[in-house]
């Protein structure tokens, strides 16, 4: 019984690409930055390979194994229990959606649409048209600096508040109090059925919040509601050929709902681990696809150094847990969609290469693949252990 596990350490970039500087990222390398902190700490990862990846500095090691980089350049050279590849975006942009859908075949010519100057007057009127509700904002804005500033206007007025990002987002944030949940993902659908053409953006996004002015915090119930994917993916084709498509945390949301059997939304990393292991303790045969979004929404774009590397270390304690459960035909995947580098004074996405680890008996160990051409490559390489003819972008690993 064939499972593979696939688990996106969401916006875990390890360098930057050669078309950074293009995309306002030149020097970014969330790996580099967070193993500054004296928290980071990832001793399985490094045994599984993460710092024999291509373009990875041996130096980064050195808090993993103590403040002796002699030592740490022996470790390295070290044979590895799994084996890596250092992952090339080819889609155009930066973005979750983007690089999610790479990883699962499908490759993004044209970037999707971003508002540096926030909306257009007739999209925000016609979105206020539909609801009923004024808008406030409308423009790029910190997730969390947009509910301070705007909070208590918003508890005033009932307007909601409109913003966007360097990214493909429209972003709808608004106090439980004022406007229910449900409310709040009406008017988020409202908004994506809207969005389309020359505004589709890339999600359309709930971002709910409690508390009092000075004192908001957002809450876990964000909901993300991406376009539609233009083709099939792996997942399509697993599906089609009978396979179970589990999607843990967002994954449902950025492939709106296409090519998934089963789903289950998660609150957090430590939620997106415990699920995975539930899973790891059912008869299944497929794909389990894992979304791990702290990463990126607590600490990346808060450029929260050490609360990053807290959590790569919180991830790696429980990796042991992850392998114990792993049956003799498991494959574990680990990657990411993108960077998101916490050491820069940018608080959006970084145009960085990805790690991909892979562990599991039917994987030859110790192998660095090198630096592939396209995120796709992993998709491939999920089609061709199940033995299904791949209609994708990318190349198998083995």
């Amino acid at each position: 019984m064939k499972r593979v596990f696939l688990i996106v350490l969401d916006s875990f970039g390890i360098g930057e690409m050669p078309d950074a500087a293009a995309y306002g990222d030149a020097g970014s390398n969330t790996l580099r930055s967070v193993a500054k902190s004296p928290y980071f700490n990832m001793p399985n990862m490094s045994r599984m390979g993460l710092f024999e990846l291509d373009g990875v500095d041996v130096s980064a090691k050195v808090r993993t194994v103590g403040s002796d980089v002699s030592a740490a350049e022996q470790i390295v050279s070290d044979v590895s229990i799994g084996s890596c590849a250092r992952m090339t975006e080819r889609s155009a942009g930066k973005d979750t959606t983007t690089g999610h859908w790479e990883i699962a075949g499908l490759i993004s010519e044209s970037p999707m649409p971003v508002f540096p100057d926030g909306f257009p007057r007739e999209v925000i009127e016609k979105f206020e048209h539909l609801t009923g509700r004024k808008v406030l904002c409308n423009r790029p804005y910190s997730g969390t600096a947009v509910i301070e500033d705007y909070g208590r206007e918003h508890m005033d007025t009932g307007a909601l508040i409109v913003y966007t990002s360097a990214d493909s987002v429209f972003q709808i944030a608004a106090h439980e109090e004022i406007v229910s949940v449900p409310q709040l993902y009406g008017y988020c659908e409202t908004a994506r059925e809207m969005l389309a053409g020359e505004y589709g953006v890339g999600r359309v996004i709930a971002r709910p919040f409690i508390g009092e002015p000075g004192h908001f915090i957002r809450t876990s119930r964000r909901h993300d509601y991406s376009l539609l994917p233009p083709k099939d993916t792996m997942l399509d084709l697993l599906k089609s050929a009978g396979y179970a498509v589990i999607g843990v945390g967002k994954i449902n949301d950025i492939f709106a709902g296409k090519g998934i059997t089963e789903f289950v939304r998660t609150s957090g990393n430590e939620e997106g681990i415990d699920r995975t292991l539930a899973y790891m303790d059912r008869d299944f045969e497929g794909l389990c696809f894992v979304n791990l979004v702290d990463f990126d929404m607590l600490y990346g774009h808060r450029n929260d150094v050490d609360g990053y590397a807290k959590a790569l270390a919180y991830f790696d304690e429980r990796l042991p847990e992850i392998t114990a459960k792993m049956r003799p035909e498991d494959i574990l995947m680990i990657t990411a969609d993108h960077g998101c580098d916490p050491g820069t004074l940018s608080t959006d996405h970084s145009r960085e290469y990805t790690p991909l680890i892979l562990y599991g008996e039917p994987v030859p160990a110790g192998v660095n693949f090198g630096t592939r051409s396209t995120f796709a490559d992993i998709g491939a390489t999920v089609l061709q252990y199940f033995q299904i003819p791949s209609r994708i972008e990318g190349e198998p690993l083995f």
